[in-house]
């Protein structure tokens, strides 16, 4: 019995009613693969373009799919223009002098791309950076434009490939991590948005950077709490309380039996700098995480839960599972 079969029986066992929308507004009429990136400053969904640009969008895939984009950090803002990602990731702070696996770290360069100009570089569109002077050096660093960028980018050297849009209001996110002052960390990273941050000997650490999360999705949706049947994936916005502050993460579910069992991926945990309504809690207490509203997609058709409580039973492992909902 799969998982969508799992939770029908227990929630008709229950006396409640779920909700079937049918596929109208509420599904994804999206061919195109899609993927969601959770942010320090909230969350938007890229569809890429893989007709015009089928190497480049294989190429972010690739990453994507090795974990590489799990906290890579934005390493550069430059005001109305652009945000840009993808050359380091954040392994956590370092507690002691000794440096080791924690940090930054590079995410590993694979192949250049060749070049695939053709779509515009307008505002919401993302595209891939590249070295100056070197048509068909792009690897594993992207941005996304913030403003009508295609006078200067569709020509210069040789044009810069977009393999993807923001989708929805996803564009409000880059503007707001658009908005946050800048510091200089080294010659390479000369304008990384930081908040809440003096700058100091040693640079910034993970409360005051902004980082991301990227995976795949089945479909676009701009709710809080969403689980995919397709990947097996629940995102989800945590208030943790003191210890944990507010977070986003991903849960991946690792038993679909008589028990349902999500286990939270470590390297999706993002810390968060908003506290938007509606988010799900973390109860150190009673080891309980309450989630108000999931959504869950599945084939075009798309239901609702309410009241999901998962009890913590491996802290080591991160393992969740079920215990009631509505």
């Amino acid at each position: 019995m799969n998982v969508r079969q799992v939770l029908i029986s227990q929630i008709r066992r229950y006396g409640a009613v779920l909700a079937l929308l049918v596929a109208t507004g509420a599904t994804s009429a999206h061919a195109n693969p899609l993927v969601r990136v959770t942010t320090t400053y909230g969350d938007f969904t890229l569809e890429l373009l893989q007709d015009s640009a089928p190497d480049t969008v294989s190429n972010f895939l690739g990453y994507v799919d090795r974990g590489d984009f799990s906290r890579v950090v934005v390493h550069r803002s430059v005001t109305d223009f652009v945000i840009q990602g993808g050359q380091f990731r954040w392994l956590g702070d370092c507690v002691s002098l000794i440096v080791g696996n924690c940090g930054p770290a590079f995410v590993p360069v694979g192949p250049t791309v060749v070049n695939e100009p053709g779509v515009s570089n307008l505002r919401g569109t993302v595209a891939m950076a590249k070295m100056d002077g070197f048509v068909n050096s792009a690897t594993n660093q992207w941005f996304i434009n913030l403003a009508d960028n295609s006078a200067n980018l569709d020509a210069q050297n040789g044009g810069f490939t977009v393999f993807a849009r923001v989708l929805g209001n996803g564009i409000s996110v880059a503007d707001a991590i658009n908005d946050l002052p800048l510091t200089f960390v080294s010659d390479s990273v000369t304008d990384m948005p930081v908040r809440d941050y003096g700058a100091t000997a040693t640079g910034p650490v993970e409360k005051n950077l902004v980082l991301m999360n990227v995976y795949r999705v089945q479909r676009f949706s701009e709710s809080m709490h969403v689980f995919d049947y397709g990947t097996g994936l629940l995102n989800t916005y945590v208030n943790g309380g003191e210890t944990l502050g507010n977070v986003g993460l991903v849960m991946q579910i690792v038993e679909d039996g008589a028990q349902i069992v999500f286990q939270v991926d470590p390297r999706s945990i993002i810390p968060l700098a908003i506290t938007p309504a509606g988010m799900a809690s973390y109860s150190e207490s009673d080891q309980r995480l309450r989630i108000p509203q999931v959504e869950l997609n599945q084939n075009g058709q798309v239901s609702q839960v309410s009241n999901v409580v998962m009890r913590l039973v491996d802290a080591v492992n991160l393992r969740f599972v079920i215990e009631s909902y509505e």
